[in-house]
């Protein structure tokens, strides 16, 4: 038996959903069940829509994050003069 199957079958089922304005990822949960977490995953994509996040992708994995909100910093783009 691999030791990460076992270990992976007892984290919670959580909500992961990722949007690039703002650049952020959130995590909602914990839900006991997959089909518990996936019908509570639009009205999370809504309330974040509602205010104002755009480009969103909803996932529901079994993990368990440290950090339910995780804000990215912009990439900076540099410029060089040759």
């Amino acid at each position: 038996m691999n030791l990460f199957e076992s270990n992976q079958s007892e984290f919670a089922w959580w909500v992961e959903i990722n949007t690039i304005v703002p650049r952020c990822t959130y995590y909602f949960g914990p839900f006991d069940s997959e089909k518990e977490a996936q019908l509570s995953r639009s009205g999370y994509v809504e309330d974040l829509y509602q205010e104002e996040a755009r480009d969103i992708i909803a996932l529901v994995k079994q993990c368990q994050p440290d950090v339910l909100t995780i804000f990215q910093q912009e990439a900076q783009v540099q410029t060089f003069s040759f």
